[in-house]
């Protein structure tokens, strides 16, 4: 019985989500500005569908795209027409999530403790929810859930707040930004669990700076990849005069708004909406910062790539702390390798990805949070934002040694 009520459970699913079956994921090496241009053309043949997932940033770089199926031949002719090299990351994207839906059936958390809590698997948004409410049952007068707004479609913006005082500085997690993203809002809970497994043991890190960690920033697009499509990035808004919908979220700040690195067209991936803040998921990030007044450190966790990005994106000026943002964030870097020697990248956004205009730490370095930084969690491309989830508890393990040497230095260092 059991057996047949899994088997209905997925099937049920399955009819109502948008199915990949057949879609690769391409890695494609153009080799000189002409194949980039090349490469570039063919996001904007919209009758392709494709799915940027790794941007072009200079000749001899990669671009990650997935490709559906009804494209798949034509995608490949035209790049070996053009003697444009690829390989194929991912021979059916439909296979791996499968197996990530037969995953999260068999986890289904039953007694609703933090300490039976699955954290080696995902997690729909309802379940995220009721485990913030059991970690600020478990821990009162540590851990409280402030509620800073609501999505586009009604859903509550949560944060949890790790504190043993008032009035005092603080420092901001966010993840799950990019609703595909998964294995960073299954970060974002283990991160909230080691919190407060650490602090027993070790108070000092709460001492004289409180913790403001938001799990989900994008909950409209997080649900949206549970219910319909797993590949969903934007945000759920509607756009005035156009039949496509959401915001990507993080071109979406007042920071280069508008600028190189963002589009003006609703139906990409990196649209940044009518106007800067349009979006209230970013909005509430926005005003909660602006009240509270004495954030010392943002951190925006993404994936993938194995980086870790300080300001800028928007422009090619080096931010004004650019030498001990650069020494920080080697540091960083150096504890996260030294867990399981993952190697990540870092640098400022502009010069180690891409342009991005709009972005989250951009905004608030000018906003006078000089530790900012953004991740960009596993892998390199082999799952991209499949990544399966026997690697969630190593990518969050590694990611945090990271950054504690990030709250660390920051706690004890000038604002």
């Amino acid at each position: 019985m059991k057996g047949l009520l899994v088997f209905c459970a997925l099937l049920g699913a399955a009819l109502a989500k948008e199915n990949f079956v057949g879609h690769q994921v391409l890695r494609i090496f153009p080799a000189d500005e002409a194949q980039m241009s090349l490469v570039q053309s063919l996001e904007e043949l919209d009758h392709l569908q494709l799915d940027f997932w790794k941007t072009l940033t200079q000749p001899g770089s990669p671009v990650d795209i997935r490709v559906p199926f009804p494209s798949v031949q034509a995608v490949k002719i035209f790049l070996e027409s053009n003697s444009i090299q690829y390989d194929i990351m991912i021979e059916d994207l439909q296979t791996l999530l499968d197996e990530e839906a037969n995953e999260m059936v068999s986890s289904r958390w039953l007694d609703r403790s933090t300490a039976s809590f699955n954290y080696a698997a995902y997690h729909t948004l309802s379940e995220i929810y009721a485990f913030m409410d059991s970690l600020t049952a478990e821990n009162p007068g540590l851990v409280s859930k402030i509620q800073i707004g609501n999505s586009y479609e009604g859903r509550p913006i949560y944060v949890l707040k790790f504190s043993t005082g008032a009035n005092r500085p603080a420092f901001w997690i966010d993840t799950g930004i990019h609703s595909r993203e998964w294995v960073t809002q299954a970060s974002g809970i283990w991160f909230a669990k080691k919190i407060v497994d650490d602090h027993a043991k070790n108070p000092s890190l709460l001492n004289s700076m409180d913790i403001f960690l938001e799990i989900v920033t994008n909950p409209d697009g997080y649900a949206f990849t549970h219910s319909s499509n797993r590949m969903w990035r934007k945000t759920r808004s509607i756009n005035a005069g156009s039949s496509c919908i959401g915001v990507d979220p993080n071109r979406n700040w007042d920071a280069g708004f508008g600028g190189a690195g963002a589009s003006s067209n609703p139906c990409t991936e990196t649209y940044r909406g009518p106007r800067a803040n349009s979006e209230p998921e970013v909005k509430a990030i926005v005003d909660f910062v602006k009240a509270h007044g004495k954030i010392k450190g943002f951190v925006s966790i993404h994936s993938y790539s194995q980086l870790l990005l300080y300001p800028y994106g928007y422009t090619t000026a080096r931010a004004a702390d650019y030498q001990e943002l650069d020494n920080l964030a080697k540091s960083a870097v150096s504890a996260l390798s030294a867990v399981y020697g993952t190697r990540y990248q870092y640098g400022s956004i502009i010069t180690t990805i891409y342009q991005a205009s709009g972005g989250t730490i951009d905004w608030t370095y000018n906003q006078g949070i000089k530790y900012s930084y953004t991740f960009e969690l596993r892998d390199t491309g082999r799952y991209g934002f499949a990544l399966p989830a026997n690697q969630i508890i190593p990518t969050a393990v590694e990611t945090w040694a990271a950054l504690l040497k990030i709250i660390e230095y920051t706690r004890d260092h000038p604002y």
